[in-house]
């Protein structure tokens, strides 16, 4: 199963790191993408280092960093694992995944 999570708004966090989790525990391939608040999960460290963000391939939306640079966001600090582009991220998440979850 490949699983794809578009995380919309950073108050979701539990509820993805909870997600994400239980895919891991599948052995489910994931990807993640976020956007809007979403992108502030990147400064979250409990998000970042959770096993289940660990063990997928997450994208972000660079206009939405931009959007949120007055929260401690810059592009050139992201994490080196996480993929810095925009919605073609997120259609390749949507064409690659089996299930895709919005939240």
């Amino acid at each position: 199963m490949r699983l794809g999570l578009v995380i919309t708004d950073h108050r979701y966090a539990a509820a993805a790191r909870g997600l994400l989790q239980a895919a891991l525990l599948r052995h489910w391939e994931c990807r993640c993408f976020l956007t809007d608040t979403g992108v502030l999960l990147l400064v979250e460290p409990e998000f970042m280092q959770s096993p289940g963000v660990i063990a997928s391939t997450v994208a972000v939306c660079e206009l939405s960093i931009e959007r949120y640079e007055d929260y401690g966001l810059h592009v050139n600090q992201v994490d080196a694992r996480v993929i810095v582009g925009g919605q073609y991220q997120n259609a390749e998440l949507v064409k690659n995944s089996d299930r895709v979850l919005v939240l």
